[in-house]
């Protein structure tokens, strides 16, 4: 079948012929593609189609598709059961490793999506605390519980305004949405509520408004406030989590968080993802504490299989240095390639995520990335896919690099890309 013939049979029977928005090209434009299977670093669409991928998942697949020692574990448990509804050694193994690996972490619960895990650290930082309000930063995105979609306002006038449907006014008024690396916002609203907010939660470095730094001294800042003001800092390390270094932005930016929630890559690609911190924070839970937090599925044995072989995997020596040595000749390769061409562009990386926006200098925040030339990202997005090559559908989203990903595979994307600026270039005269 046809790319655009399943699409439209697809619209048929789910809302938008997708089952996440941004697989539906809207942003960009075009037919999505649906994908048939997929190996390494490449993706096989239904008309035999190959593609360089650069999404992974968004952020899932670390180690490269289907790989081989994962998809044995979890073969392995498959044979035994796909769901028990009891506890499991597995799980208690799993939890110790998160542990082991990042110390800001002393306990840990698993759910199977990155919005309960949000949704639940903000629900836990509440119980903890008796405190109402949270702080949000444009741009960062934590999932679709009602009180995160929440559009940006005017300094501190950011309430009543949800950027949905079917979230109603009440839903949000406890959600304060400030500019991303905006040191002076930050203490203006602790000084306005100083006793009111229970926990900041952040994308350390951020993903949802494409890749975009925090300043040492934003964050140095952030911690510090909520320390004074007994508020709960929450690092939303769904997307950074083990996929910029193995001890995740936390370690990378010097800064210990209260809670940390985690997903993508410690499942490996299956529906897992979690919460943890510090062991007073975290005892708050039922059946220890009165905030409450159940989920059928969480802890599911195939997802904790792939959850661990993926976290065997990425300790291997020079795991994270052959992630940004790719990355780095990546972005620096299209950034010489878009100057050669006069085109305005610039880029960044850490690890194994990164970004390249159309304007001249690297975005700071939301409003900063707003200004890139969307026209131009969309007619380079659809020449690059035509060419075989597969960047996240959305002028907003950053990029992934996995394990697999090799100097041939950069040359090749260069080449192409190279050939799409120069096309991009006499579009412009």
């Amino acid at each position: 079948m046809l790319n655009n013939t399943l699409f439209i049979e697809a619209k048929k029977y789910i809302p938008g012929g997708v089952n996440s928005p941004v697989r539906s090209f809207n942003a960009v434009g075009g037919t999505p593609f649906f994908t048939a299977k997929a190996k390494d670093h490449y993706l096989y669409d239904i008309e035999e189609n190959r593609y360089i991928d650069y999404v992974c998942s968004w952020g899932a697949n670390i180690v490269g598709h289907a790989n081989e020692y994962v998809c044995s574990e979890v073969s392995d448990v498959l044979m035994k059961g796909l769901s028990f509804g009891t506890p499991t050694e597995m799980e208690v193994c799993f939890a110790k490793e998160i542990t082991k690996l990042l110390p800001s972490i002393e306990k840990f619960r698993t759910v199977n999506s990155g919005t309960e895990a949000t949704m639940s650290a903000i629900r836990l930082a509440r119980g903890y605390t008796n405190k109402k309000y949270i702080i949000k930063f444009n741009g960062c995105y934590h999932g679709h519980s009602d009180s995160l979609l929440v559009k940006a306002g005017s300094g501190l006038a950011t309430f009543k305004n949800p950027s949905s449907g079917g979230v109603p006014e009440e839903a949000v008024q406890h959600t304060i949405v400030l500019e991303y690396n905006n040191t002076q916002e930050l203490i203006a609203a602790f000084e306005k509520y100083p006793n009111q907010i229970a926990c900041v939660i952040i994308e350390p470095f951020a993903g949802n408004m494409n890749f975009v730094r925090p300043t040492l001294k934003f964050i140095q800042i952030l911690r510090k406030l909520c320390t004074d003001y007994k508020s709960v800092l929450i690092f939303d390390e769904v997307m950074t989590g083990f996929r910029v270094s193995l001890s995740c932005a936390q370690g990378l930016l010097d800064i210990k968080p209260d809670l940390t929630c985690l997903g993508k890559v410690i499942g490996g690609g299956m529906p897992l993802a979690g919460f943890g911190g510090r062991a007073d924070i975290m005892d708050n839970l039922a059946p220890l504490g009165s905030v409450y937090q159940a989920g059928t599925l969480s802890g599911n044995p195939l997802s904790v299989a792939a959850g661990l072989a993926n976290l065997e995997l990425i300790q291997k020596p020079g795991f994270y240095e052959h992630l940004n040595t790719i990355s780095h000749m990546l972005t620096k390769g299209l950034l010489e390639s878009a100057a050669k061409h006069r085109i305005a562009f610039c880029s960044d990386y850490i690890g194994g995520m990164f970004g390249f926006y159309f304007r001249e200098t690297i975005p700071q925040n939301m409003s900063d990335m707003a200004q890139g030339n969307i026209q131009i990202f969309n007619s380079f997005f659809h020449k690059m896919l035509k060419s075989g090559i597969y960047f996240a559908p959305s002028m907003y989203e950053a990029g992934f690099i996995c394990a697999t990903h090799n100097v041939d595979a950069v040359n090749t994307t260069l080449d192409l890309a190279d050939a799409a600026f120069a096309q991009i270039a006499s579009d412009l005269l």
